[in-house]
């Protein structure tokens, strides 16, 4: 029963994932890496024999200890890479007002220059 449930679960989340992506919810390359972990689920829920063979080869006795490990390997790395796009963005945002602030102090002498230079203009044509 337990397989059955695996793939449905994984089957469901592949459907949901392809859905977000297709409505722009989810951007393409963080749904692949979610498409694959849930198509990995799925396989390994139609064919957990797969999966045992492979721990009992690593020397593993106990098959789900390594689905565990893997899975604790795979949160961490997401969690890695999560926090390095978030670096990136917030480098990103704190350029932009560095940027934002300078144009804005270009804009105000420009209009002191023009509001400098105007009464001389008018005093130069009367």
């Amino acid at each position: 029963m337990i397989p059955v449930v695996t793939s449905a679960i994984g089957l469901t989340v592949a459907v949901l994932i392809i859905m977000l992506i297709r409505t722009d919810r989810l951007h393409v390359t963080h749904g692949i890496g979610w498409l694959v972990a849930a198509l990995l689920m799925a396989g390994l829920g139609f064919a957990p024999g797969i999966f045992d063979a492979v721990a009992m080869r690593l020397g593993i006795t106990y098959g789900p200890a390594l689905a565990f490990t893997i899975g604790y390997g795979v949160v961490l790395i997401k969690l890695l890479l999560d926090d390095i796009e978030r670096s990136n963005l917030k480098l990103r945002h704190t350029r932009m007002v560095q940027r934002m602030a300078i144009l804005e102090n270009e804009v105000r002498q420009a209009k002191r220059a023009r509001a400098d230079k105007t009464p001389q203009d008018k005093d130069d044509n009367t």
